[in-house]
């Protein structure tokens, strides 16, 4: 692919330029050269389908990059499957059509890894998409990001629409979500042992038996990979995004209590779920197009460390 599918300085919308994803999106892009769009969501509520058309009609961006999302980890997508499924089609449904009613060249949905099957075969190829059952505790946002997948295939195929689907493995860095009731295992973990240190406590317990194993991609990675995807890929399938390694949940938290300083005991509560016994991304699809992460794990979590105590007074 050349460099024509994205001209230079391009106008691009980023649907959800206040989160994780989105921020780290909107700095590589402004980065580039490219003249970053926003709203914030007072101005613009993305679940409106009216509105988000007029908006994006009146912007008429040159790409729009779908970041929004109502995302969290296993308690929050347990606790509230009936949000988790129906904002975020809802979402889809209006950044999507709304692109195409305003004539957005461009268009790039990000959904996520869990989109696969539970049990699918490791490393997780794009096309193990539909291939068995979900994980149950995030089968509802699964669904609607599933939906994106192929609401963006539609779009292709019926108006020839230049619209590409990415799914991100697990994301972490600045910005991220603490807070302990909604947050993914990462944030979690960090947040959990500085209070440990913090109140001098001796041991943190941890929910599951710490055997599955998952994958980490820094943020700022997953950006430089959609500022690739948006000026090299115009395929039908979507394109994974992670660094191709994993690790034990056990491991990780190894990680992170010696990045935040706890030296105490790490326990595990067996009676809490585990979720999905591994999720490792194949990612050949886009490391042929020349991309390679540029943050090793330890490195990145202690940034991420670093920034939250920074911004959050901790």
């Amino acid at each position: 692919m050349t460099e024509s599918l994205l001209p230079d300085r391009a106008r691009i919308f980023v649907a959800g330029h206040r989160g994780l994803v989105g921020s780290a999106v909107a700095r590589r892009l402004t980065a580039d050269g490219h003249r970053v769009l926003t709203r914030t969501r007072t101005e613009l509520d993305l679940r409106d389908a009216a509105r988000t058309a007029e908006v994006l009609g009146e912007l008429r961006p040159d790409a729009v990059v779908l970041a929004a999302a109502k995302v969290g980890g296993i308690l929050a997508n347990s606790t509230y499957p009936v949000q988790f499924i129906e904002e975020n089609l809802q979402i889809q449904l209006s950044v999507v059509a709304g692109a195409h009613a305003a004539g957005v060249p461009r268009l790039l949905f990000l959904g996520s890894s869990c989109i696969y099957p539970k049990l699918a075969p490791q490393p997780i190829t794009e096309d193990a998409l539909l291939g068995g059952p979900l994980e149950p505790t995030n089968r509802a946002y699964a669904l609607a990001k599933i939906a994106g997948v192929v609401q963006v295939q539609a779009y292709r195929q019926q108006y020839g629409a230049s619209y590409i689907s990415a799914m991100p493995t697990n994301l972490y860095g600045p910005g991220d979500n603490f807070d302990l009731a909604t947050s993914h295992v990462l944030p979690a973990l960090i947040r959990r042992f500085h209070e440990a240190r913090e109140e001098g406590r001796d041991e943190v317990v941890l929910w599951g038996s710490g055997t599955p194993r998952r994958e980490f991609l820094h943020v700022d990675d997953l950006a430089s990979a959609c500022a690739v995807l948006l000026r090299r890929y115009d395929g039908d399938d979507p394109v994974n995004i992670g660094c191709g390694t994993d690790l034990t949940i056990s491991e990780l938290a190894a990680t992170v209590a010696e990045v935040t300083g706890f030296a105490g005991r790490i326990s595990w509560d067996t009676g809490k779920p585990d979720g999905t016994p591994r999720k490792l991304l194949d990612v050949t699809r886009l490391t042929a197009l020349g991309w390679r992460p540029a943050v090793p794990l330890r490195d990145g979590i202690a940034a991420t460390y670093a920034h939250w105590r920074a911004t959050s007074g901790s």
